[in-house]
């Protein structure tokens, strides 16, 4: 266990920036100076003779895959083994069957092939979001990495954000009943226009507005009842000649009354002050709290280069004495809680035994039945519009599985998920029971 062998699939714009960065300084000084911003700092010292390695790569293009090379080379002196393809993590895995962990930062769509291919060789895994795109999916990789007493961390980093831990943390109980709430994420027009090649297979909500979906259901224990969801093609159909979503607005109801509508675009101009424009709100029976997620206070503007704001929060550098920089913030909090998972079942505690303490595959099963209802629903209701109807489908969850409703359909119902998507919590996350 003296090493931790890694490998990387995806090199994107998240993959060779948050990812890759986290790695780095992985490799240089192990976990342990990273743990304390966990709360985790009681077991630095059982980590700190613990090394890690990024042994191998795997892109779609062999350009990116030997740019990952090149960028590791640099930043800590290994050159890890390159694959390409468009299934780099057959290749990779093969080549390297003592892997200890496999992090998968492919497009959204191009998720659960690799996450289930390292499991079925006794692979860790931590997976960017979303975990995959629907209830079935999920329930294979919770099936196959319960049977092998495997981890699969999932990289929800907005449970990490000092401000979500104090709200959640300590504010939430003052707050009373939660009546309603509301998550705002819009992303750059870049990002659909230039930096993703797959934004067709997916959508502004799947893409980020799953970091909402799974901030509240995990803090406030929610389960689904009905969803509704609409979406436009206007602008990135027009301008660009992509078939894909601009934004996207859907409204979940859950079984305690507490509705969220979570709003997602990637049409942000470049000359939007902040990375991201991002919001939340929480309305309880006796208080609200609003969360500014873009706006943390930091505002400036320089001659010719426009007003700027910066979420320090997130990720930033700090200069080390010899020029080289360490990564902080809780965008790496998130990757370094499921990586300190998977050593400690490397160390023996089975992995059963750790559900619900990191944002692992069984907290997503819920969130994912929410991704997978309003992905059917926006697309029946987009349907809908541009034949000329309202937009009037919504889905249901229950003990029967996920049904969609269309009163312009032939049938009433048509089955979206069969199979309860209620099911019994277990561990940790059970002592938090879904407030009614």
């Amino acid at each position: 266990m003296q090493t931790t062998k890694i490998g990387l699939v995806g090199y994107g714009m998240f993959g060779s920036d948050v990812i890759a960065g986290t790695l780095w300084d992985l490799q240089r000084n192990g976990i342990s100076p990273y743990l304390d911003r966990l709360g985790l700092d009681d077991r630095a010292r059982d980590y700190r003779d613990l090394g890690f390695d990024l042994v191998a790569v795997g892109t779609r293009s062999e350009g990116s895959a030997q740019r990952a090379v090149a960028d590791n080379e640099r930043e800590t002196g290994k050159r890890p083994a390159a694959f390409w393809g468009d299934a780099p993590w057959e290749d990779l895995l093969a080549a390297h069957p003592d892997l200890d962990l496999l992090v998968v930062a492919t497009p959204d769509h191009l998720h659960t092939a690799p996450i289930l291919a390292a499991l079925r060789t006794g692979t860790h895994v931590v997976a960017e979001k979303p975990l995959c795109l629907t209830v079935d999916e999920a329930d294979t990789i919770i099936a196959e990495s319960s049977r092998n007493g495997l981890v699969v961390g999932v990289d929800m980093h907005k449970r990490y954000d000092p401000d979500h831990r104090r709200i959640f943390g300590e504010l939430l109980e003052g707050l009373g009943d939660p009546i309603y709430a509301r998550g705002v994420l819009e992303e750059p027009l870049e990002v659909s226009t230039q930096t993703f090649k797959w934004v067709e297979d997916s959508d502004p909500f799947t893409y980020v507005g799953i970091h909402w979906v799974d901030l509240f259901m995990h803090y406030l224990k929610l389960q689904p009842l009905a969803a509704y969801a609409v979406g436009q093609k206007k602008r990135l159909r027009r301008d660009f000649g992509k078939d894909a979503f601009d934004a996207v607005q859907a409204v979940v109801t859950h079984r305690c009354g507490l509705t969220v509508i979570y709003e997602n675009n990637w049409l942000t101009p470049a000359d939007f002050e902040g990375p991201v424009n991002q919001e939340s709100h929480l309305v309880g029976a006796h208080g609200k709290v609003e969360s500014d997620s873009q706006y943390r206070g930091l505002r400036y503007w320089i001659e010719n280069r426009g007003s700027r704001t910066a979420n320090t929060h997130f990720f930033r550098q700090v200069r080390r004495p010899d020029g080289s920089r360490v990564s902080l913030g809780y965008g790496k909090d998130s990757l370094i809680d499921c990586i300190e998972k998977v050593l400690h079942v490397r160390a023996g505690t089975p992995a059963a035994e750790l559900e619900g303490t990191y944002p692992d595959a069984p907290s997503q099963r819920l969130p994912i039945a929410v991704v997978h209802a309003v992905r059917a629903v926006l697309a029946r209701n987009h349907a809908h519009f541009e034949a000329g109807r309202a937009p009037v489908a919504t889905a249901s969850f229950g003990p029967e599985g996920i049904q969609l409703h269309d009163p312009y359909g032939q049938e009433p119902s048509a089955e979206i998920y069969a199979g309860s998507v209620w099911p019994e919590r277990r561990g940790p996350a059970a002592r938090g029971a879904e407030r009614r």
